[in-house]
């Protein structure tokens, strides 16, 4: 596993041996209420990484951007209980002292069934969206829960005066399910994805 969860793919990929890092799959939305990767998780690959370009939202409002999964015997994205933790730290574009760094009681999960969000608060305007990645370890697994880390970064809506501002999402946890994990769905809280590319890397 690489030591650098969060450099850049040039960089990881020099962590690793040519070949490593293979692309899997590239999703482009178009005003699409979901994004899916089917059957591409397999037991090939230790780790999965997700990355995400400009991913727009179509609603109103502070949408959350999120995903969930099927377990091999699971179907509509609402069988795999997910307990995980959020944080969250933001800097307004008038450096107002709003600025924080703070534990996301909203963006936690407990033994849920309910998507884990990655990034809170998205600003919908027509430049406004997030990017980042998410990593999920050894999916195919039978034997035990699976590891997952993100890290997102948005503009955000903005907080009284304090409007737009970078919001940055780290959450981590893990899928208790012991039955192996070979579909993944991401959507908005509201609002169909508007525009965005999602990719789709497996690591040896």
């Amino acid at each position: 596993m690489s030591l650098l969860p969060y450099a850049s793919l040039t960089h990881r990929r020099k962590a690793y041996r040519a070949g490593d890092v293979v692309l899997l799959g590239s999703e482009t939305a178009s005003d699409d209420a979901s994004i899916t990767f089917t059957g591409l998780m397999t037991s090939t690959y230790g780790e999965y990484i997700f990355r995400f370009y400009n991913i727009e939202c179509a609603g109103t409002g502070g949408p959350s951007f999120g995903f969930q999964v099927n377990a091999t015997d699971g179907a509509d994205f609402n069988d795999s209980a997910i307990t995980s933790t959020a944080v969250n730290t933001l800097h307004s574009e008038d450096d107002s002292p709003s600025a924080y760094l703070t534990y996301n009681t909203g963006g936690d999960l407990a033994q849920a069934t309910t998507f884990q969000f990655i990034a809170t608060e998205v600003g919908t305007g027509a430049d406004e969206s997030c990017a980042g990645e998410l990593h999920i370890f050894n999916p195919a697994s039978t034997t035990y829960v699976k590891q997952f880390i993100s890290k997102l970064n948005s503009v955000n809506i903005g907080h009284g005066a304090s409007e737009p501002a970078a919001l940055t999402t780290f959450a981590a946890g893990y899928i208790n399910d012991t039955t192996a994990i070979d579909d993944i769905n991401f959507k908005w809280s509201a609002g169909n994805i508007a525009s965005g590319t999602i990719k789709m890397w497996g690591v040896k």
